[in-house]
């Protein structure tokens, strides 16, 4: 059946316990390091989502007359525009369906538009929004992210640094 053969060697089970015991050590190491640049990859592409949303709010306000970003009434080439979900209906889109869907690598992006204001133009109304603010917030805290930002017209991006708290107007700006 079995046949030995004489003087055969093999690893001993304390060898293969140290090989085990090294390897556990380098995953121990190397594994929180990985997850730390996911999440750092993560804030990142929220930084640049946001930029290019502002871009594509500014780029929107400029095509509409009068100018507007996006709110309730407001039209682009006969699509309702009330906010980032509806960016990417337009012909062409201004931004692309994962980011109109408001969440995209680990953060949530919430467009709030202020109350709109009328504007007459030959006796017809047209709803204008001059302002607006975005939020960008992990999805879940400390996991996908843990700072949040905040952006309006003005393009500057600020920073909320502590978990849990939403970055605001009054944050301090992104550097």
């Amino acid at each position: 059946m079995f046949t030995f053969r004489k003087g055969a060697k093999g690893f001993t089970l304390v060898e293969i316990m140290i090989v085990v015991a090294i390897i556990a050590l380098i995953a121990a190491i190397a594994i929180p390091n990985l997850l730390r640049a996911r999440h750092n990859a993560n804030e990142t592409a929220a930084i640049g989502n946001l930029k290019t949303l502002v871009d594509s709010l500014e780029s929107f306000r400029a095509n509409q007359s009068p100018t507007s970003y996006p709110g309730a009434g407001v039209n682009s080439g006969g699509v309702v525009v009330a906010g980032l979900g509806n960016l990417d209906d337009t012909v062409p889109p201004y931004i692309d369906a994962v980011l109109a869907s408001g969440t995209r690598q680990g953060y949530t992006f919430a467009y709030t538009p202020p109350a709109a204001r009328v504007v007459a133009i030959n006796g017809v109304n047209f709803n204008v929004y001059d302002t607006y603010t975005l939020l960008a917030a992990p999805v879940t805290d400390s996991i996908t992210g843990t700072r949040s930002f905040f952006v309006d017209q003005s393009g500057v991006i600020r920073v909320s640094q502590a978990v849990g708290v939403d970055a605001t107007a009054a944050s301090v700006p992104l550097e």
